[in-house]
């Protein structure tokens, strides 16, 4: 399903570094190395670290000086013989040591292409392939420990237990085809139909779990919201830790929206500080105050913030009825001072979100208003053993539940054991496509061409 050819690339980001990594892998990817890396030693075992000189065969000019790995297949990450060089990281000696390695004989590899020839030498099934990407694009803790998770097979192997447990219900049934004189013996509909159920069962636990995993792995916008003044730029400050918005006590100081990321015990919150909203302004900070407008629509929750040292004013009424029905917080901010708010008015204005007292001054009540708010999104007693991220697998567990629900019905209603095969051969075809029993080659090139180049 590729050539048998050698690819090159370099593995790491592009620009100026201290390391940089060009990686070839394929049948000449030692022939190739040795041409263009010169050492004293000329063994090569697998999987050291040499040092040594790169340089160009044609006139014996030294381009840089490396330490480089040859890692013998199968024992590498594609499965097959690679070099991977590590040359210093400035963007002119990569590109001549890149280059040397396509001037005798590489071909530059395409996006995800290693990865892709590990998925197809069989050093990972298409679950892992893809945590790959998950964990490249991980932005928390949390994000990278599924993706890791999921790299040595916690999903895969889950996936491989319940199409095991198709397959051996499906032989029973097909079993009852060939047999039709003993379907009553053979096909014992009762026990069939409580284990389908049980996979029915585990398989939508897994499926269930794509929504958890999607926030974790995409995040959340949330957009900070409330007329001028009342402390909307001071609780970003103090939620990220450092002064990132202009602070003073000037009404519509904040003309544009700031978007800043915290993490939420593993939950990216983008959060988007904006401008207050009030009526009668002057044309510049009107357009603030539209953009505000279009934040809120596009963003999944909110914080309404709130002055707890006043009374509500109206402007904090319109703002309330903007963000009736939204998931969110409301956030009573200044509760160092005085507190005149009447925040039984509030609850019946949004009886939906929950009231936080903070002081962005000191701090109060921070620690609390990070976990409510991780909490209108993510319920951290109701987290998954096994995570799924990746919307194509949460497709096909769909399509399996779905073949499975059949399967049920069709068991219980006595129907033909033919007809029961059919759905069964359906959910385990679902089944193989996340760990990569798949014939398509557009599939997997849309998959690893969301990778970058070099991995």
């Amino acid at each position: 399903m590729y050539r048998a050819d050698t690819i090159a690339a370099v593995a790491t980001p592009p620009g100026e570094g201290g390391v940089a990594m060009v990686r070839l892998s394929g049948p000449d990817a030692e022939r190739i190395g040795r041409e263009i890396l010169a050492r004293k030693d000329a063994d090569w075992e697998s999987h050291r670290l040499y040092h040594g000189r790169v340089r160009d065969p044609g006139n014996g000019a030294v381009v840089d000086e490396v330490m480089f790995a040859f890692l013998r297949e199968p024992r590498s990450y594609t499965g097959e013989d690679t070099v991977e060089i590590h040359c210093h990281g400035g963007p002119y000696v990569v590109r001549q040591v890149l280059g040397l390695a396509l001037g005798r004989g590489a071909r530059h590899a395409d996006p995800g292409e290693f990865t892709k020839r590990a998925f197809l030498n069989g050093r990972l099934d298409l679950a892992q392939a893809e945590a790959v990407l998950d964990l490249i694009r991980s932005r928390t803790d949390k994000a990278a420990g599924i993706a890791l998770g999921q790299m040595d097979g916690g999903l895969s192997q889950e996936v491989q237990s319940l199409r095991e447990e198709l397959v051996d219900t499906l032989v029973q049934v097909e079993a009852a085809i060939d047999f039709p004189e003993e379907e009553i013996e053979l096909l014992q509909r009762e026990a069939l139909g409580r284990k389908v159920a049980e996979v029915v069962a585990r398989v939508s636990s897994l499926a269930d779990s794509y929504e958890w995993g999607r926030l974790i792995r995409e995040g959340v916008r949330v957009c900070i919201v409330g007329r001028p003044n009342v402390g909307k730029s001071s609780l970003l400050n103090a939620l990220l830790g450092v002064d990132r918005a202009i602070v003073t006590s000037t009404p519509g100081t904040t003309r544009d929206f700031i978007e800043e990321t915290v993490n939420l015990n593993g939950l990216p919150v983008v959060l988007w500080d904006t401008a207050g909203i009030r009526d009668r302004t002057e044309g510049v900070e009107q357009i603030g105050i539209d953009v505000t407008l279009k934040r809120l629509a596009e963003s999944q929750g909110c914080m309404l913030v709130l002055d707890g040292s006043a009374a509500l004013a109206a402007e904090d009424m319109d703002v309330m009825e903007r963000v009736r029905g939204m998931a969110g917080l409301v956030v009573v901010n200044k509760c160092d001072l005085e507190q005149h708010i009447d925040r039984t008015a509030v609850s019946g204005r949004v009886p939906g979100l929950r009231q936080v007292a903070v002081s962005a001054l000191t701090g109060q009540g921070l620690d609390d208003l990070k976990e409510s708010l991780r909490d209108c999104f993510l319920d951290s007693a109701a987290e998954p053993e096994i995570v799924v991220t990746n919307v194509r697998h949460k497709a096909a567990l769909d399509r399996a539940r779905e073949s499975l629900v059949e399967v049920h019905r069709a068991i219980e209603q006595g129907l033909p054991p033919d007809i029961v095969a059919v759905d069964l051969q359906e959910a385990r075809d679902s089944l193989e496509e996340i760990i990569g029993t798949v014939t398509n080659e557009d599939i997997l090139d849309r998959i690893f061409s969301q990778f970058c180049i070099g991995k």
